[in-house]
């Protein structure tokens, strides 16, 4: 797993949405342009404590969408979708790292690490080469970003 870098769109989507969900009272969890199938996709991911909602949706998507039309930084069409980063939503730049500090999560090896495909523990911290989580016996363990298919948040819903 490597952390996230944004494309020349994506960041400069991310800088010019940024100040608009902040001022709403949102974190910017992520932005995505893809292209599926014919058509490409901007995907803006939001969040806050309370959690999202389809109103929190179309709070930020008429902001957004009139700063992106008069910003213009895609040439080509696009969808726009504004929607929730989701509760089991992947880390994928440092700063979700360092917001999600002391939650569970879900970390998936690319190879069976320490006789295990996949663990759930608490993350301590990460860097830009290792995840550290405490596991249900309290040990720290240490686990390089390269050995890693993806971390996500995870929550036990039994």
């Amino acid at each position: 797993m490597k952390l996230k870098k944004f494309g020349g769109t994506e960041q400069k989507v991310y800088d010019l949405v940024k100040p608009v969900t902040d001022e709403l009272g949102y974190f910017l969890w992520d932005v995505c342009y893809e292209k599926e199938g014919a058509m490409w996709y901007l995907r803006i991911f939001i969040d806050q404590d309370e959690g999202i909602s389809i109103d929190d949706c179309e709070k930020v998507t008429e902001p957004v969408n009139r700063i992106l039309d008069e910003a213009d930084p895609i040439q080509q069409q696009y969808v726009l979708e504004v929607g929730s980063a989701g509760l089991e939503r992947e880390l994928l730049k440092e700063e979700h790292f360092e917001v999600c500090q002391g939650d569970r999560v879900r970390i998936r090896f690319i190879r069976e690490t320490d006789g295990e495909k996949e663990i759930s523990a608490v993350l301590k911290c990460a860097d830009k080469e290792t995840v550290t989580v405490i596991d249900d016996e309290d040990e720290e363990k240490v686990y390089k970003l390269a050995d890693i298919a993806f971390v996500k948040l995870w929550f036990d819903f039994e």
